[in-house]
């Protein structure tokens, strides 16, 4: 990555308050209202020890941050990585309260996670982590008031631990009604048909509709790709079988650049979940990270970490979309540089929310004690999308104002209308 782990610690929450305080001055905000939606209302930090395959302990400390419950039971992923701290915890949850409202979902906004690289870790160790990290949450967590996902570095397999160890510290009569406690489980136990590919197809299809809205297709199109995770695998494998060229892919140990386009399937194979990076990959020539950003293209897809896009780098960006697949790819500074240019960015909280639609799908299919199949998921995952997708669009188009803010007014405005109409306690 280009961009330090130290300047994502230190500025990810500064992006998003910037992001607010610059949206509730627009919507000019009640001031009473502004005060909450300014903070968080809880920060949950827990220290556990977990004994090692060798048999030492280490003691791993762990996070969650519930911003704001005002629409729904608080919703967000969990990531496993060194950046992990409270401040990266409360900027993601904060994004995730703006993302919810703006899909119009029952839902508020959480993110946390614990501070560990895994591929340092055994499979066994990690679930032993897990599961002694869902333990120290305890009742921070639970269907009807916390409900956990897959994030960066976390997978189905995780949320299965996760569900496994809640419901073994309830009574077996509530373990029926609990499942939904996680989203993003194994559709063995729980899952959703389509929950692994949701947020990758929702990047994929607001770049579809905002390429159909200037009269063009994918056909032919040139896209880059900044994280293989499954945001990025998924997202590229949606865009080149309706046409366009994925030429170049960045992870944080290598670049890939082909002109000629880079086989998904390949690099997915190559990139495999526990190597965990595209480094080696022969059918592409490996190319200086710095020049990554720079390339020329039709559309740049960050769909990695937080603040990748600064001031620093803006500047080199010749794609005229971007797709932010990650939470908070652009800083405040990055992205003046990119509308000043003349860039369409389409915001993290509309381009990613397929994922947390959905988890809201899943949680659905549990508390109803229904099985969705494959077709129909993917059905209600395209009209919703589309349906924020284009209300988003006539926010744009009437206040003659770019994407992201767009999304904020109406993401804001919800909030502040169920604060009106319930009032503060007491």
């Amino acid at each position: 990555m280009t961009t330090s782990q130290t300047v994502n610690k230190q500025s990810m929450y500064e992006t998003v308050l910037k992001q607010f305080n610059k949206t509730a001055d627009i919507i000019n905000l009640h001031s009473n209202i502004r005060k909450i939606l300014g903070i968080t209302n809880n920060e949950i930090i827990v220290h556990f020890p977990v004994k090692m395959d060798d048999g030492k302990v280490e003691v791993f400390t762990g996070y969650r941050v519930q911003h704001n419950n005002a629409l729904g039971p608080y919703k967000g992923g969990l990531r496993y990585h060194p950046t992990v701290d409270v401040d990266a915890a409360k900027a993601l949850a904060m994004w995730m309260t703006w993302k919810t409202s703006l899909a119009g979902l029952p839902y508020g906004g959480a993110k946390g996670g614990i501070q560990i690289d895994p591929r340092n870790y055994s499979d066994a160790e990690l679930e032993r982590i897990t599961r002694r990290f869902t333990y120290a949450l305890g009742e921070n967590i639970g269907p009807e008031h916390d409900i956990p996902a897959p994030d960066v570095n976390t997978n189905a397999q995780t949320m299965a631990w996760i569900a496994d160890t809640y419901m073994s510290t309830i009574s077996s009569s509530e373990r029926s009604q609990n499942q939904h406690v996680v989203t993003g489980k194994p559709v063995g136990s729980g899952g959703l048909e389509g929950r692994d590919r949701a947020t990758g197809f929702g990047v994929y299809l607001t770049i579809k509709e905002l390429i159909k809205s200037k009269g063009e297709n994918l056909k032919g199109k040139t896209f880059i790709v900044q994280g293989f995770g499954n945001v990025g695998y998924w997202a590229s494998k949606f865009l080149t079988e309706d046409g366009a060229k994925l030429i170049a892919v960045q992870d944080a140990h290598a670049t890939l650049y082909n002109e000629n386009g880079i086989a998904v399937e390949e690099l997915s194979q190559h990139s495999s979940p526990r190597k965990g990076s595209i480094k080696g990959f022969s059918s592409a020539n490996e190319i200086d990270p710095e020049s990554f950003f720079g390339l020329e293209c039709d559309i740049l897809i960050p769909a990695a970490l937080g603040n990748q896009i600064t001031d620093d780098n803006a500047y080199m960006i010749q794609a005229p979309i971007v797709a932010e697949g990650a939470n908070g790819p652009t800083t405040s500074e990055g992205e003046k540089i990119l509308l000043e240019k003349g860039v369409t960015i389409i915001p993290d909280i509309l381009c990613n929310s397929g994922g947390v639609i959905g988890s809201y799908f899943e949680w659905l299919q549990n508390r109803n004690g229904e099985l969705w199949e494959l077709d129909e998921v993917m059905n209600k995952l395209e009209k919703k999308i589309l349906q924020v997708f284009k209300k988003v669009q006539t926010e744009v188009n009437d206040s003659q104002t770019d994407w992201r803010t767009a999304a904020y007014v109406i993401a804001i405005s919800r909030i502040e209308t169920a604060y009106n109409q319930r009032g503060i306690f007491p």
